[in-house]
């Protein structure tokens, strides 16, 4: 059984008064023993308080990106070593916004899986098609050429450990999300993919379904096969409704 896990990426928002009052919350809620894991994923600048905040706690801490390279001259960038030093377990690798705003491709988004593979982080690698991809059914093509990027430096082994998170673009902060059926239906065409290289290690693979997760649609967006939890993005900023997405995931385990 894979274990659900339940990641909130807080984007670019916050501050050091939200974060202690969030963070206190949360804190409160999900002191329940859930089976399930847990991660959060603050802006750079609060990493370093919030993983000593979190350091006796169940809550991960993950960083929402990472520098390909390991160290030098490369200004205003974060070396995969530097979030391990501050205390982050995970990394988001290839989210459609760094993808979109900051010409991320393909080739780039692998060599960062790696970076973060080589300082012991665990990467999220998050997938997904535009609406005008989907409306051209191409997502298929659009989810295996960001999978096979990786799959094709990095091997398959990471992803017994590695997240891949797939966030189909035309539902991220937009209130749309696919229907479970939709989701499903990539989510197992993802997992395939993987098992043509190694069924064992794909067995192992979470998937998380990332996409206007809310407290309304998670139940029954858990509730498929071979969605694993969720990335969430705004409903991780409030903790009543992000205990509520947890204990939803926590069902399906």
């Amino acid at each position: 059984m894979r274990r659900p896990m339940v990641a909130g990426n807080w984007k670019m928002h916050g501050s050091e008064a939200a974060n202690t009052a969030l963070l206190t919350e949360l804190d409160l809620r999900l002191r329940v023993e859930w089976p399930i894991d847990v991660a959060v994923f603050p802006p750079f600048v609060y990493l370093a308080d919030i993983a000593r905040r979190l350091r006796d706690s169940t809550i991960e801490v993950g960083a929402q990106n990472v520098c390909a390279e390991a160290g030098g001259a490369f200004t205003g960038e974060v070396a995969a070593a530097m979030l391990k030093d501050v205390g982050c377990a995970l990394v988001i690798v290839g989210h459609s916004e760094r993808r979109r705003w900051y010409h991320e491709d393909d080739a780039l988004v692998a060599r960062k899986f790696a970076a973060a593979l080589g300082a012991g982080l665990t990467p999220v690698l998050c997938i997904g098609e535009t609406l005008e991809e989907r409306e051209a059914d191409k997502t298929e093509a659009v989810v295996a050429r960001q999978l096979d990027a990786v799959l094709a430096t990095n091997g398959t082994a990471p992803f017994a450990h590695a997240i891949v998170a797939y966030e189909p673009v035309w539902a991220i902060g937009t209130g749309r999300n696919a229907s479970p059926a939709q989701a499903q239906a990539v989510h197992a065409f993802v997992r395939r993919r993987i098992a043509e290289q190694n069924a064992n290690i794909a067995g192992q693979t979470r998937i998380l379904y990332g996409g206007s997760v809310k407290a309304a649609n998670a139940a029954e967006l858990f509730a498929m096969p071979d969605i694993d939890g969720g990335l969430v993005g705004g409903a991780s900023l409030g903790a009543e409704e992000f205990n509520e997405i947890c204990a939803a995931a926590a069902v399906r385990h």
